[in-house]
């Protein structure tokens, strides 16, 4: 028998590039939730705990169009460093309402957050154009975290786990991944095609996602969970920034980022406010046609024993504007309305706001607009916020 016949440890790549700290970092670190329902949904998705004396370093800082950008790192428990980028305006010290803003998925796991923020030639950040292409096609040509402090916020743009700096190592490439890839490239070739290298990096990426899912349930954690841990270190971060108001935080997300703007608000007591666009419906409403439209952000194995997609919304105090898509191919209209019924019937009318836009799945200028309009409002000091938010409630009929 040759070497070549026994496939041992050594001989087969590794399908935690990157991350092989994953494992160990898990089994002793579980988040401590500060209440019952906080802990459950902790608990179902294994969300692990942050890591102690959490801290940033600064590497950078420009001013332009307005607004200062630092760009910032730092190092969790487990996995590679986190890139960040805090953007803030310019000539304001401050205290100022803050906003987590949260990338989507996008199909694109080599970038993270550089989606969502305007980089001025900054060394040592990628030449290349995914970040503007995923920007023009989803978010209406507009970086939108660097906008959000054009209109007064400071922001945090981090990029997730999985995605940017915190994606993982894929040469060689697991086996599974290599496989698909290969017929990728096959693909490629006949279209006379010359990948790039973040071409053929989230071909395997897209095929990886379901090797972390396993391994995830394995540890006994989830894709969502662990997202969700550097979700709530980027929070803990956002609150010591220069010029944040601590009272003031809020979230937002479109698509995926959507989805981790309804966790977080679920698990945090921070949020005080937050933003789904583009990620709203009913688990019934995916079966059976839509399962393989979403990602394992939103499957999370045993989420339905605590209740439906939108119950999540009342695990918060926070106030909520979801924006609905009606031309969004990744959910079934139904789903979206009956989702809207649902979170009308069990929040009261001044913590939830739904609206209903005649739209792909995309996050455009004008429901921007309306979500800073949202956030402003909601992240008023509490001594001027004297009644409810009104019913802004859009339909197309």
């Amino acid at each position: 028998m040759t070497r070549t016949d026994v496939a041992g440890p050594s001989t087969r790549p590794t399908a935690l590039g990157g991350y092989e700290d994953w494992p160990v970092y898990l089994a002793s670190h579980r988040h401590e939730a500060d209440s019952p329902e906080r802990r459950d949904l902790a608990d179902i998705l294994g969300v692990p705990a942050i890591a102690s004396r959490l801290s940033y370093t600064t590497h950078r800082e420009t001013e332009h169009d307005g607004v200062i950008t630092s760009s910032l790192s730092w190092q969790l428990g487990f996995g590679p460093r986190t890139a960040a980028w805090f953007v803030r305006p310019a000539q304001v010290t401050g205290p100022l309402p803050a906003v987590l803003a949260l990338h989507c998925h996008g199909g694109i796991k080599f970038y993270g957050a550089e989606r969502l923020v305007a980089l001025q030639n900054q060394p040592g950040q990628p030449a290349g154009i995914p970040p503007l292409e995923i920007r023009a096609s989803l978010y209406g040509g507009r970086a939108l975290a660097t906008w959000l402090a054009q209109q007064g916020f400071a922001v945090l743009a981090h990029d997730a786990f999985m995605w940017g700096s915190r994606r993982f190592v894929l040469d060689p490439l697991p086996r599974r991944a290599a496989t698909a890839v290969d017929g990728q490239q096959a693909l490629w070739r006949e279209a006379g095609v010359e990948p790039s290298a973040q071409q053929r990096y989230d071909a395997a990426a897209a095929v990886h996602e379901e090797t972390v899912a396993k391994a995830a349930a394995l540890m006994g954690t989830t894709i969502a969970g662990t997202v969700a841990h550097d979700d709530l270190a980027a929070l803990e971060i956002l609150a010591t920034l220069p010029g944040v108001d601590r009272d003031r935080i809020a979230c937002l997300g479109f698509s995926g980022g959507g989805g981790r703007a309804l966790m977080l608000a679920a698990l945090s007591p921070v949020i005080r406010s937050y933003v789904v666009t583009c990620m709203m419906t009913t688990f019934a409403s995916l079966l059976p046609a839509y399962l393989d439209a979403h990602s394992w952000l939103l499957h999370s194995p045993g989420l339905a024993k605590l209740g439906d997609w939108p119950d999540l919304a009342t695990r918060s105090p926070a106030r909520v504007l979801v924006q609905y898509a009606m031309a969004d191919a990744l959910f079934p209209e139904q789903g979206m309305r009956d989702a809207h019924a649902r979170l009308s019937r069990q929040l009261p009318r001044g913590l939830y706001t739904g609206s209903f836009w005649p739209e792909p799945h995309v996050f455009t200028p004008a429901m921007q607009e309306e979500a800073a309009a949202f956030l402003a409002t909601s992240l008023q000091p509490r001594h001027r916020i004297n009644s409810p938010l009104p019913d802004r409630t859009r339909t197309d009929s």
